[in-house]
């Protein structure tokens, strides 16, 4: 009877203890294994994080080709000819595109060697270095050899206008900053007055004159000038619509009012029904202690209006990629999980939005 009653004993503690253990410890097991299932991307059909291409939000082979052989020769001629060709009504949006991107990449290479602290070849020691078949030293001299060599080109004073503005925009603290705005203003004008029918140097200017606090009236004006030339430029909004957040110069109120006007007008096949969705995202706290705030009815709307947008434009839109990129932050923080995972797969492959370099508000300045 005592060993029956031993054994029923040590049944009660296995049962109690050891039978549980064993499964916890295999439930770890598994909730390992799938957590490294579930943070491999290519069981989900996703390029692997190592492949992902972040300096633009979504593909321009062309752009990419023609920047890729400038920076290895340091020759600004195939970015050139490849903004001559990026012409007329039709292609503002990609122009734009291509302006920021390629005045980012010569802002980028210039921070990268004075931080990695290379002397500065003058031109003849950069010739030298050529014809002796060294690489050439990768300082965004290219831009600077595009701007002294065609002055009168619009892409040259386009790209190195918006150069400046990211120049001033990555150095906040800097003396020069406002000295380097001013000038970008300047050049600017100079792009504008080369190629009149043209918004991008006017949407350069847009950064400028948040930047420096243009007063609203000036800004009116300015943006006049934009939508005069191209009413339903997605890129021209986007750049427009910091200026009347709560971060700068405006107010929540004022941003909403500015994002729906704009989205209540568009014509059919406009991406700019998901600017309200910008306006969101930009007024958002800092800190969120509400849960449910992600399913409240002004981000519902945007989402869906924004869901309508993408839909609603080619796939090859350029500015499509960086919509679908802000789409799919608000579907994640508002749990529409399926939703996101739609989303990523048409961005598969790239994590770049903005591109390149921004201030966050004007304490920075």
């Amino acid at each position: 009877m005592e060993f029956l009653l031993s054994l029923i004993l040590v049944g009660a503690v296995i049962g109690l203890f050891v039978v549980p253990m064993v499964r916890r410890r295999k439930a770890a097991k598994a909730a390992l294994q799938g957590m490294a299932h579930s943070n491999d991307p290519g069981n989900y059909g996703f390029v692997p994080a190592e492949q992902l291409d972040v300096r633009l939000p979504g593909p321009d082979p062309e752009l990419v080709d023609a920047l890729t052989e400038t920076q290895r020769t340091q020759d600004w001629r195939p970015v050139a000819r490849l903004l001559a060709l990026t012409d007329g009504p039709e292609e503002w949006e990609l122009r734009w595109q291509r302006v920021q991107s390629l005045a980012g990449a010569a802002a980028m290479e210039l921070r990268e060697a004075r931080a990695a602290g290379a002397p500065a070849a003058t031109d003849a020691e950069q010739h030298i270095s050529l014809t002796k078949g060294d690489a050439p030293v990768r300082d965004g001299r290219w831009l600077r050899a595009w701007r002294a060599e065609q002055p009168q080109d619009a892409g040259g004073a386009q790209v190195y206008a918006q150069f400046l503005v990211w120049q001033a925009l990555g150095e906040p603290d800097s003396a020069d900053h406002r000295i380097i705005l001013e000038e970008a203003r300047n050049v600017a004008h100079e792009a504008a007055a080369l190629a009149d029918a043209d918004p991008t140097p006017h949407i350069t200017e847009l950064f400028v004159a948040r930047a420096l606090g243009y007063r609203r009236a000036d800004f009116e004006s300015l943006w006049h000038q934009v939508v005069r030339r191209a009413p339903a430029h997605m890129g021209a909004h986007l750049a427009a619509l910091p200026y009347w957040s709560a971060k700068w110069h405006g107010s929540r109120e004022e941003s909403y009012s500015f994002a729906q006007s704009a989205a209540a007008t568009a014509p059919a096949g406009s991406l700019l029904p998901a600017l309200p969705l910008f306006a969101v995202y930009d007024h958002l706290p800092d800190v969120n202690l509400v849960h449910s705030m992600y399913q409240t009815k002004v981000v519902e709307d945007a989402i869906e209006a924004a869901e309508f947008a993408v839909d609603s434009v080619p796939d090859e839109h350029p500015v499509r990629p960086h919509v679908l990129h802000m789409l799919l932050c608000l579907l994640v923080r508002a749990e529409r999980y399926q939703e996101a995972m739609e989303a990523l797969r048409v961005v598969d492959g790239y994590v770049g939005a903005v591109p390149w370099v921004e201030s966050p508000n004007p304490s920075a300045e």
